[in-house]
């Protein structure tokens, strides 16, 4: 890490004048959900609110602000209020959402639901479609988005598919290719085969009230959807977080704050 500004790597700031350091220059600012949990650090082992750098990294790379949201009581108007502070919004991957959201028993295989997390996060996603606020959505977050449309999910990717391979365990990320559907926003933004690190149990079963579906595995499990309603909506299973030699979704997503801030301040001024 840099010890001082002047060393901060250029590719971290890639656009002149983005700078946050520079008088009169802000980044855009991206709000991202984070686990709440318990978790141990030193001598302190405590229920906390956490978040694996790598989401940071994909932010600040990108050429964003990166600030955390972690899972808290809300309602719609509150949920409304802290996107109203944000130019941007990613829904972060972590335990499965309740099937009871979407009308089932829980598989066996399921997590343990946490209410307040589910809450938080489809309340701010939700907020942020009816703000057209742009927002990218990882694994769990794509999940959490298929469920506020009305989707369902697979509860066991191995009872459909035979294999394990979407979830290896022992926190091992599998390398799977995608296909990605000509002229959607992430083919835009990735190119039409991708290679995606995939740590995810369950997937995308019926598909919620106006996502679009952009990509799928060799099997046809749904890897990407897309809300083409608002002007940057984009939810991948995959975790290009891991990617620290491809940042392209995050700066689509930072590129996309930006012209929904600047377009704020012109309707403000």
């Amino acid at each position: 890490m840099a010890s001082n500004d002047s060393e901060v790597p250029a590719a971290v700031f890639p656009n002149p004048g983005s700078r946050p350091d520079e008088p009169g220059a802000c980044a855009p600012v991206i709000g991202i959900t984070t686990y709440l949990q318990r978790a141990q650090t030193g001598v302190w082992d405590v229920p906390a609110s956490f978040l694996p750098k790598t989401y940071l990294d994909g932010v600040t790379d990108a050429g964003g602000i990166a600030v955390l949201l972690p899972p808290q009581p809300t309602t719609p108007a509150c949920a409304a209020r802290v996107l109203s502070r944000l130019d941007g919004l990613i829904i972060a991957g972590g335990v499965d959402v309740d099937p009871a959201r979407y009308g089932q028993a829980a598989h066996e295989k399921t997590d343990a639901p946490q209410t307040m997390r589910d809450t938080w996060d489809l309340a701010l996603l939700d907020a942020a479609i009816a703000t057209e606020v742009p927002f990218l959505a990882i694994c769990r977050g794509a999940q959490v988005l298929n469920v506020l449309r009305g989707g369902t999910l697979h509860q066991h990717l191995p009872d459909v598919v035979g294999s394990p391979r979407y979830q290896l365990g022992g926190g091992a990320f599998n390398r799977v290719e995608v296909e990605i559907t000509p002229g959607s926003t992430i083919a835009r933004l990735v190119g039409e085969h991708s290679v995606g690190s995939m740590y995810h149990h369950q997937a995308i079963d019926e598909v919620g009230d106006g996502l679009v579906v952009t990509a799928r595995s060799d099997d046809g499990v749904v890897e990407a959807v897309e809300l083409p309603s608002v002007p940057f909506g984009v939810a991948v299973q995959w975790h290009p977080e891991e990617e620290t030699d491809d940042r392209r979704l995050f700066a689509g997503l930072v590129e996309a704050a930006k012209a929904y801030a600047t377009e704020r301040m012109k309707q403000d001024a």
